[in-house]
């Protein structure tokens, strides 16, 4: 099936979540492996469930200071290339021939910001399926003004998700309960920018688990109650998997992923390796590692060098299995029948 841009089929897509009680990720990559392990855990539970146009969407960050993800797509380090390579592989991975080619998978831009993204905000918007359009670090009023032209300036062609108030980071510093979206200031916003969904700051975070900050289910379905199921949850990654099964009923529409793929694969990929040492380095390196005390005298120091263990592709292997371990895990909390 070709890649859902279409906005009146986006929203199409997220009424028929609505009716089977379903909350859409929108999970973040910068890499095919990443991509392709969304695609795969997709298409796994789909074909459990028995739907095989099952929705996924597949997002990713332009210049946001927090993870600059076009950037990261590519060496050359330049936003617009890693645009095109993404574009390309989406497009590629869901054309027909491809195992993939049945999913229905949305584009979405995450954080796009009005300023550092502003050359992006020329493009034709209608080949992409949804927008975060984040001006939340700018006063209320500027982030009004800026959303509120944005949606009638784009409106006819993308779904558009805006950010009401800036969302937590880990070890700012901050009082977590100080920037929380209010109910009135939810309803404020969304009457005077007209967004179709709405980021609200529910007491997460972006980047990893923090002690002081946690999910505020009760304040999601206070502002569920004055705006309805539309609310966007940020700082997935942050949110203990026990609260997570039944976001649905908070007003939770759509969730985004990212950090704890990368951070869980990372940790597998890294026992897995330490485990292949001698494969990978050798056993002359690694008994100069264990010398300097870097590993541990237990390591395994029996096998030799293996072209397996020391490519790419071996890599590779490792962190999508994970990834898509991890995928699978989230869509089956919020995809059942």
């Amino acid at each position: 099936m070709p890649l859902i841009t279409n906005r009146a089929k986006v929203l199409k897509i997220y009424a028929e979540a609505a009716q089977n009680k379903w909350v859409i990720p929108s999970i973040c990559t910068e890499n095919t492996t990443t991509t392709e392990s969304i695609l795969a855990a997709t298409l796994q539970l789909g074909s459990e469930l028995g739907i095989e146009n099952l929705p996924i969407t597949i997002a990713v960050t332009n210049n946001y200071s927090h993870r600059a993800q076009t950037v990261n797509y590519s060496h050359t380090r330049n936003w617009e290339i890693g645009m095109r390579l993404f574009l390309s592989d989406l497009r590629i991975l869901t054309e027909k021939g491809s195992p993939y080619s049945k999913l229905r998978v949305m584009i979405h831009l995450d954080h796009v910001q009005p300023d550092l993204d502003k050359d992006l905000l020329s493009w034709d918007m209608s080949q992409f399926s949804s927008i975060m359009f984040d001006a939340s670090a700018l006063t209320f009023k500027e982030n009004i003004l800026l959303t509120a032209q944005f949606v009638k300036d784009h409106q006819s062609e993308i779904a558009i998700e805006g950010a009401c108030d800036e969302i937590n980071e880990a070890g700012n510093g901050n009082d977590p309960d100080s920037s929380l979206t209010t109910p009135e200031k939810a309803v404020d916003y969304l009457e005077r920018t007209g967004v179709d969904f709405m980021v609200a700051n529910l007491g997460t975070e972006h980047r990893a688990s923090a002690s002081v900050l946690k999910y505020r289910d009760d304040l999601a379905r206070s502002i569920k109650e004055k705006v309805g199921e539309i609310i966007v949850l940020h700082g997935c990654s942050s949110v203990p998997s026990g609260q997570l099964a039944h976001i649905f009923n908070d007003g939770i529409a759509k969730v985004n992923i990212w950090t704890i793929l990368e951070r869980n694969s990372s940790a597998v990929l890294f026992e897995n390796m330490v485990n292949h040492a001698t494969e990978i380095a050798g056993k002359q390196a690694v008994e100069k590692l264990i010398g300097a005390g870097i590993l541990g005298n237990n390591t395994r120091n029996d096998k030799n060098l293996n072209l397996k263990f020391y490519t790419t592709a071996y890599r590779q292997e490792v962190v999508y299995n994970e990834m898509k371990k991890i995928v699978y895990d989230y869509l089956k909390m919020w995809y059942t029948i």
